[in-house]
């Protein structure tokens, strides 16, 4: 079942002021060293291949420019998928070589930003209590700066590290973004499988494995299903509906009620119904916290991951959820 993060709020506007990180020409001229790197800093050869991933369709979710638990997972199901060895060290010279043969374009670019991107609405406050969002018309982004590190699927800190001293809130700026164009074509995916141990979800068109994306699904208290289910429905920008039934952590409610869509919405930007009620494939308004957080049964992926998964999907698609004993079998 769908979760909400009891008492998230949304700070991008008063977020501290970004440390200056790697540039455009930093990044695009990155090479892979042999060593992976061992601080937790904006790292120009993570973002590569975080952008890479990301083209290739081998998700890393947020890109971040560091070599995460979701960049790490990406870097082995990528490897797997060209027959590469996979070792204790997720990212290795043989893979990075392979990332590099998928594309040569560069990874980051300039950017006009558009009288579209700081039009708005934007919301204020996003409210701490579940209860508080039926009130609001729409739940839309809290900043230009958000809207614009999700639409070039980014973390906000490394927007504004590539753009040191700049704001957001200005049509005509020019600004540097990574580079994630849309991909033409969309293979018939025939299978989706959910794995529970690994917390990712894989799209194949028959046996091939077409798209790979970190996630969230579920929790030891509330499990997602089991079993084979089907792709019921595809909606974007959903209302989320709250069923007291389901009796969350923080909700008092003891009556139904509707939210409003939009990419705060509790699912996000995406709902993907499945043929067991109240389970399904949706968006976060908080993309940071894919696979490091529990869901209450349903399975969660940032926005732009989710868009991508429901493009490739139509009704009556298999969504396999693997066990974990399963899963270790593997």
């Amino acid at each position: 079942m769908i979760r909400w993060f009891a008492g998230l709020i949304l700070l991008a506007c008063f977020a501290a002021p970004a440390v200056a990180g790697p540039d455009a020409a930093a990044v695009n001229n990155a090479e892979f060293k042999g060593k992976p790197p061992g601080d937790d800093k904006i790292n120009p050869a993570i973002v590569k291949a975080q952008v890479l991933l990301d083209r290739a369709n081998f998700s890393p979710g947020e890109i971040d420019g560091k070599l995460g638990e979701n960049a790490e997972k990406a870097l082995k199901a990528f490897a797997v998928s060209k027959g590469l060895p996979v070792g204790k060290q997720p990212l290795t010279s043989e893979i990075w070589g392979a990332l590099l043969a998928t594309g040569s374009d560069p990874v980051v670019v300039d950017y006009k930003i558009t009288d579209k991107d700081v039009k708005g609405p934007f919301l204020k406050k996003l409210p701490a209590k579940m209860e508080d969002l039926k009130d609001l018309k729409s739940l839309d982004y809290t900043s230009p700066r958000e809207a614009l590190a999700e639409k070039f699927h980014m973390s906000e800190a490394l927007l504004a590290a590539l753009n040191p001293g700049k704001k957001f809130d200005e049509a005509g700026q020019t600004i540097a973004v990574v580079n994630v164009p849309v991909k033409e074509g969309k293979p018939a995916v025939t299978r989706v499988e959910v794995d529970k141990a690994s917390q990712t979800v894989k799209a194949f068109a028959n046996s091939e494995l077409v798209a790979f994306f970190p996630a969230t699904v579920g929790s030891e208290e509330k499990p997602s299903p089991g079993g084979v289910l089907k792709v019921i429905s595809i909606d974007a920008n959903p209302y989320y509906r709250y069923n007291p039934d389901y009796k969350f952590k923080g909700v008092k409610s003891k009556r139904a009620f509707k939210i409003r869509p939009g990419p705060n919405n509790p699912v996000g930007s995406q709902w993907i119904g499945l043929s067991e009620e109240g389970y399904g494939i949706h968006g976060t308004p908080n993309p940071s916290k894919v696979s490091k957080s529990e869901s209450n049964g349903c399975v969660r992926l940032t926005n732009w991951d989710v868009d991508r998964l429901a493009k490739l999907l139509k009704k009556g698609t298999e969504v396999a959820f693997i066990e974990r004993e399963a899963a270790n079998k593997k």
